[in-house]
C-alpha cells in the first residue's frame, strides 16, 4: 500500500456554483448583465476555490456585482473601493482579490485611490465598466464623457474633455492596461483570464452600454456593420491591420503612427507595425487612439491588452521588508510597535 495520503478530489465548478441567490437588478439590456455572465462562465477554468475570492466594489449600478457573485465581497463607499482592496490583499496575499467600480466611482470620486493603486502594483484585478455617465443617479455626465455631451448636469454640452482611462492608467505607471466591451463575450473571457494571469495590478477597461442614459455610446465599436473600421484588435507579436477586409495596416513614421492602404500599390503587411505588448512607448502612442482623430487622420479604438510588464508587487516586498525587519530585531510587541523609538518618562 502506498503511504501518501489520498488527496480529496474536490468537484469541479461551474458558472452556476459563481451564481448567488440574489435577484440580479439592472435595467433591462444593461451591459452589466453580459459581464456578470463572463465572469461566472471564466471563473470555474480559474481553479480558484471560492471561498478564497473576494470582489469588493464602490457605489453604482456596477457596484451591485457583488451581491451577485456567490464569492466573498463587499460593497464598499464611493470611491475608495481601490484603497479596501489594497487592505484585504495586504492583510491575506493568498485572496484573489477583484474590484469592480463604473467609470464615476473609479475615475472621479475615486481618481487619487486608482492612480496609487497603479502605481503600487497590488496583486488585484480592478474592472471598470465605462458607459460614460452616470447610471445609477441618472444621467449625469461622468469623467468620461465626451466633450460637449448633453446630460442633466450639462443641459448645453460638457465644456471638459475627458479622460482616456488608458492613457490615465499608463501615466500612473500600471504593469497591465487591457480594454473589451459588453457585447463581444469571446474577447471579453480571454481578457478576464489574461488579467487574472498577470502578476500586479491588472486594470481592464469594459466598455458597456447604459441603455436607459447612454445608449449607443460605443455603437461603432459593437456593429458588425462599422466595427471592422473602428476598432483596432490588439495581439500581442500580429501586425496591427484593421478595415473590413484587413485592408488597413498602421506603421511608424518615427514615432508618428500613420494609417495606409494595403491594397494600394508600394504597401504591403510588412510595412506595418507589429504589435509588442511590453512595450511602453508602444503602448502610449496605441492608447492615444482615443478621441476619434490622430494628428488628422481617424484611428481606430485599440482593445485587447495594451500594455503588460513583469515587476515586483506591492504585498511581496511588503512582506520582504518585515521578514528582513524581524530577522535582524526580532518580533516586538504590539506595545512597543504602539510606542515606538522615542518615548518621554514625564516627572
Amino acid at each position: 500500500m502506498s503511504n501518501i495520503a489520498e488527496q480529496e478530489v474536490l468537484p469541479k465548478l461551474t458558472s452556476k456554483d459563481f451564481a448567488s441567490s440574489q435577484e440580479v437588478k439592472w435595467c433591462p439590456g444593461c451591459g452589466d448583465y453580459s459581464i456578470l455572465k463572463q465572469v461566472q462562465t471564466v471563473f470555474p477554468d480559474l481553479g480558484i476555490p471560492q471561498e478564497d475570492i473576494v470582489f469588493i466594489s464602490g457605489i453604482g449600478c456596477a457596484a451591485r456585482f457583488t451581491y451577485y457573485m456567490e464569492t466573498y465581497g463587499m460593497h464598499s463607499i464611493h470611491g475608495r473601493a481601490a484603497a479596501i482592496a489594497s487592505g484585504v490583499k495586504s492583510a491575506h496575499p493568498e485572496l484573489s482579490v477583484w474590484i469592480v467600480s463604473g467609470d464615476g466611482d473609479a475615475f472621479s470620486i475615486g481618481g487619487n485611490h486608482f492612480i496609487h493603486l497603479m502605481r503600487k502594483n497590488f496583486d488585484v484585478n480592478y474592472l471598470v465598466f465605462n458607459n460614460q455617465i452616470y447610471g445609477l443617479t441618472k444621467g449625469q455626465y461622468s469623467p468620461t464623457s465626451e466633450r460637449g455631451k448633453v446630460a442633466k448636469s450639462t443641459p448645453f454640452g460638457s465644456i471638459e474633455d475627458p479622460f482616456n482611462p488608458s492613457e490615465l492608467a499608463l501615466g500612473a505607471r500600471a504593469s497591465f492596461v487591457a480594454r473589451s466591451m459588453d457585447r463581444d463575450p469571446k474577447h471579453m473571457q480571454a481578457m478576464i483570464k489574461r488579467a487574472h494571469a498577470h502578476k500586479g495590478t491588472s486594470f481592464l477597461e469594459i466598455y458597456q452600454n447604459c441603455t436607459v442614459f447612454n445608449e449607443g455610446a460605443f455603437f461603432s465599436y459593437t456593429d458588425k456593420e462599422t466595427k471592422k473600421d473602428t476598432a483596432l484588435f490588439l495581439e500581442h507579436g500580429k501586425p496591427l491591420v484593421f478595415g473590413e477586409k484587413d485592408d488597413k495596416g498602421i506603421k511608424l513614421d518615427g514615432l508618428q503612427p500613420v494609417i495606409i492602404d494595403l491594397n494600394q500599390d508600394g504597401n504591403s503587411v510588412n510595412d506595418v507595425l507589429v504589435y509588442d505588448e511590453h512595450n511602453r512607448t508602444m503602448a502610449n502612442i496605441v492608447a492615444g487612439f482615443f478621441d476619434g482623430t490622430y494628428n488628422g487622420e481617424h484611428f481606430p479604438r485599440p482593445f485587447g491588452v495594451i500594455y503588460s510588464e513583469d515587476r515586483p508587487c506591492y504585498e511581496d516586498a511588503m512582506k520582504a521588508q518585515i521578514d528582513e525587519l524581524i530577522s535582524r530585531k526580532g518580533k516586538p510587541s504590539l506595545d512597543k510597535i504602539l510606542s515606538g523609538d522615542k518615548t518621554w518618562t514625564i516627572l
